[in-house]
C-alpha cells in the first residue's frame, strides 16, 4: 500500500525485521489531548491520513527540503 502510494518498486527498499517492542513504544494515548485540550483527529483512517501526509511532503518540498539537507550534511560531516 506505502509503496504504491509512494510511486516507489518494492525492490527500492532493504527491508528489516523490527526490533522487540518498537510499535507500543510510538504508540501514544490521546486520551489527555482530547480531555484537556479538546483535541480530535482530523484522520481516522489510516490509509487516507497516510496519503494525506504523502501529499503535503509533495507540495511542501520547499519547506522541508533545506532542513533535510542540513541534517544529511551533519550526519555526513561525523562520518556517519
Amino acid at each position: 500500500m506505502i509503496l504504491e502510494m509512494m510511486g516507489k518498486d518494492p525492490d527500492d527498499f532493504d527491508w528489516v525485521r523490527d526490533r522487540p517492542g518498537h510499535d507500543r513504544r510510538y504508540a501514544i494515548d490521546s486520551t489527555k489531548l482530547q480531555t484537556e485540550l479538546g483535541w480530535r483527529p482530523t484522520h481516522n483512517d489510516f490509509a487516507e491520513g497516510l496519503r494525506a501526509t504523502i501529499e503535503w511532503y509533495r507540495e511542501n518540498e520547499a519547506w522541508w527540503r533545506p532542513a533535510k539537507a542540513a541534517t544529511e550534511a551533519r550526519y555526513k560531516a561525523q562520518g556517519r
